[in-house]
């Protein structure tokens, strides 16, 4: 059996003022999960995601991340491994929009020192795989909000991350949009065998997933039997 692709052990955060977001929170998740965690406003989500992806550090516990403690890794060996191994959907795209579509979805891999025409070929793959084909060449500016999370997705994806972190990804989307969006994210993610964790206070989102989980500061914990 392959390793899990994350594993979080006694994790802990506190936020200045003393408020405890969790403390002692322990997660599995396995290559090929789709898991949504959901909780109210200010419960943590974010937080979460962000020490996963070793752009916070916890008060205590373990983020583990295809194998690697990150607690053990300096600044460059953790962008290293964001780099290689994770994939992020954000809410407000992060699209730069002083590139094309194209150079967009191929950044991470020109991150990787795998730019040129292969780079490009592989992001024109992954457009068309979102239902962009043809707009290689456009700009952001071009795009309706569900377009660009489209993009977004794609970009996460191209260099075939093992883990795939989503925060509130269709928060600023229309129901009809977002659920289309959710299709596609969930299509992409099960295609690729990756692990993926979305968090969200979206019901309709967390129904695209294959279990639900509730953040609470105990930790986390099925939710309605998800």
């Amino acid at each position: 059996m392959s390793p899990p692709a994350l594993v979080l052990r006694s994790l802990a955060k506190t936020v200045p003022g003393g408020r405890v977001l969790f403390d002692g929170l322990d997660f599995e998740l396995r290559p090929g999960e789709f898991v949504a965690v959901m909780g109210e406003s200010g419960v943590g989500k974010s937080t979460l995601l962000n020490l996963i992806a070793g752009l916070d550090e916890p008060d205590a516990g373990e983020v583990i991340v295809g194998g690697s403690t990150l607690g053990g890794l300096d600044d460059d060996a953790r962008t290293r491994l964001r780099r290689d191994r994770i994939g992020f959907v954000f809410q407000a795209f992060h699209i730069l929009p002083h590139l094309t579509l194209v150079q967009n979805v191929a950044l991470p891999l020109v991150l990787q020192g795998r730019g040129g025409a292969a780079a490009l070929a592989r992001a024109r793959d992954m457009l068309a795989a979102v239902g962009l084909e043809g707009r290689d060449a456009d700009f952001p500016q071009a795009l309706s909000g569900g377009e660009m999370q489209r993009v977004a997705i794609a970009r996460a994806l191209v260099h075939g991350p093992s883990l795939i972190l989503a925060d509130e990804p269709t928060g600023n989307l229309d129901p009809e949009t977002a659920d289309r969006v959710l299709s596609l994210f969930s299509e992409q993610v099960r295609g690729s065998g990756a692990a993926a964790l979305l968090v969200t206070h979206s019901e309709v989102a967390a129904a695209a997933a294959d279990r639900t989980l509730a953040l609470s500061r105990s930790g986390l914990a099925p939710r309605h039997g998800g």
